[in-house]
């Protein structure tokens, strides 16, 4: 099993891809407008949101690693991975659509019900996603290959961004007939089926190629072999400042939108505002940009890659606090340009996350692909809650109020999250990436090696 190294079929790498489609219905739903959606729409305060978010992250610090572990040691006749995705997909749609459900009670009996939801969720999200995420480290022995999933993966997970930032407003408008209490509620019904749906495809035409060399459970040994392997660090660390950038400019965009620039919501094409548009447009991008990462991983060597077009990035990011606010579509081509040269970037990195599964192994001789990928999901989820968390506690710190007029302060803070200070994350992860030090030399040693280690071990 571990040295098929065929081509994957379309079919499968298709199947792989509507894994993140379905994961991010959710996840980029939370991203955009989960912040948005407790202040303006379900009544919490900005700072006890971010708080929430940062808090709640003691959860994953236990769950992700010790997911990981689990998926490790499971053995079925699916595999150690795929199992989890078959089962784990009804929990995640029932927890997401909770989280928008909206129950009438005090403010303190929402706080705590916020709590409540958005734990159980994360604890879902975990225990389907990391196996999925692993599930990458086995499709294939072949990094090209796994390269190749990884680009259907993130364009699956584009393609969720985009159907939400194009569709969430108009379908929340009108579904709610302006509640947009029960229009975030009936349109996260919908993705809750279509999330149970896509992931069910994902277990049917997916494989597990490779195998673990070792027979042993030893845990101490796993966390040896993993903390001796540095580009994996160097990955933590890139993913918390990376996910942290994220988080708080998306945090910060439907303020911006709404309240810098003026959407009201009136409709500027067909169904679709300005915020619609501007996320739509931003996501087609980034959509694009997925298109390219096959092309540019073969010409050029991944980290050095990275490291260009993560700064390019930055620079697109940093550039909207100096643009007026009756320059809508300026901050849409900005934001166009930013995007299309960051679509390649996650394909990437998560298929750097496989090569490190793999060097760990040709290091130390243990393969552990889903603890990997569990504390890499764990530093992307801690990277999220701080950005998510900094988002509110900052709009507290420069006076926001909901629903109301901003003052001057206020609104120069809105701006400050979505340009200044995702812009600086960014840059911190550039940092990160240059201590990742697998080459494309030594990723072909590794694949290569590797490769004819498991052949003497599955004659």
């Amino acid at each position: 099993m571990a040295t098929e190294t065929e081509a994957l079929r379309f079919r499968e790498k298709l199947g792989y891809g509507l894994g993140d489609t379905a994961s991010n219905f959710f996840f980029v739903t939370f991203n955009m407008f989960l912040l948005y959606y407790y202040t303006d729409v379900f009544g919490l305060l900005p700072a006890a949101v971010g708080t929430m978010f940062l808090v709640t992250k003691i959860v994953d610090a236990v769950s992700d690693p010790l997911m990981g572990i689990i998926a490790d040691r499971t053995n079925s006749r699916w595999g150690k991975y795929r199992p989890y995705i078959l089962w784990g997909a009804v929990p995640y749609g029932l927890c997401g659509y909770l989280m928008f459900a909206n129950p009438d009670l005090s403010y303190t009996g929402k706080l705590i019900y916020a709590y409540i939801t958005y734990s159980l969720m994360m604890l879902a999200y975990t225990a389907i996603n990391v196996p999925y995420s692993a599930l990458l480290g086995v499709i294939s022995p072949a990094t090209l290959e796994r390269t190749k999933a990884a680009s259907y993966r993130f364009f699956g997970a584009f393609l969720a961004g985009w159907l939400i930032a194009t569709f969430v407003t108009p379908l929340k408008n009108i579904l709610g007939g302006g509640d947009d209490a029960l229009g975030f509620q009936l349109t996260m019904t919908i993705f809750a089926i279509a999330s149970v749906l896509l992931f069910w495809i994902t277990f049917a035409t997916t494989r597990e190629r490779v195998s673990p060399p070792q027979a042993d459970t030893h845990l101490k040994q796993d966390l040896r072999a993993v903390m001796q392997n540095g580009p994996w660090i160097a990955l933590i660390f890139a993913g918390v400042f990376t996910l942290t950038n994220i988080a708080v400019r998306q945090g910060a965009q439907i303020y911006y939108l709404k309240y810098f620039v003026g959407d009201d919501g009136t409709p500027l094409f067909l169904i679709f505002d300005k915020t619609a548009v501007f996320l739509s447009l931003g996501t087609l991008a980034m959509l694009v940009g997925v298109t390219f990462t096959k092309m540019l991983s073969q010409r050029f060597d991944k980290r050095h890659l990275m490291i260009t077009l993560s700064l390019l990035n930055a620079l697109s990011i940093a550039v909207f606090l100096f643009i007026p606010a009756d320059q809508y579509w300026l901050m849409v081509a900005v934001n166009v340009t930013g995007m299309l040269i960051a679509g390649p970037t996650p394909a990437l990195v998560w298929s750097m996350y496989a090569d490190c599964a793999d060097y760990g192994e040709w290091k130390t001789g243990r393969r552990t692909t889903a603890l990997i990928f569990s504390t890499v999901q764990f530093s992307h989820k801690f990277g999220l809650a701080v950005g998510a968390g900094l988002a509110g506690i900052m709009l507290s710190w420069f006076g926001f109020v909901a629903n109301e007029v901003q003052t001057d302060a206020s609104l120069f803070g809105i701006r400050f999250m979505f340009s200044v200070v995702p812009a600086a994350f960014a840059l911190m992860g550039v940092v990160a990436i240059y201590f990742y030090r697998i080459d494309s030399k030594l990723e072909a040693r590794v694949e290569r090696e590797l490769l004819a280690r498991r052949s003497n071990e599955n004659p």
